[in-house]
Parts: structure tokens; sequence; C-alpha cells
């Protein structure tokens, strides 16, 4: 197993509808991802961190992207 070089290593998915952003929450722990708390809070806020086993977390955040 590889090790992801840190806690901020991070794929983001923005989801704009609510349902749409809990079923995948849920879909994620039950493909086996844990939930953690994100590394930073800013992610928190809106959307919930999700590890795999090699440590690298995928973010779901319920909002719109923007730049």
């Amino acid at each position: 197993m590889g090790k992801a070089p840190t806690q901020d290593n991070l794929l983001v998915f923005y989801f704009t509808d609510d349902e749409a952003w809990e079923s995948n929450c849920h879909n994620m722990l039950k493909a086996g991802f844990k939930q953690v708390a994100s590394y930073n809070d800013y992610w928190d806020v809106s959307g919930r961190t999700f590890e795999d086993l090699d440590g690298y977390r995928v973010v779901l955040q319920n909002r719109e992207w923007s730049v």
C-alpha cells in the first residue's frame, strides 16, 4: 500500500443538490472510505472529507464551485 504525501492532498467534488450530496456521502462510506476531520477547517464548513486506505482524501462539498 502507498501513502498520501500529505493530509492536504485532496480531490474535491462540488454538489449543488443536497440530495445528491447526501447520497454520494453515503456511497463513500459504503465503498469503504472513512469520514475524517479535514486537515484544513475550510473543507468542513460545507463538506465532508473521506479518506481511503492509503490516506488519500476526497472532499464532497455541498456548494457551488466558484473561482
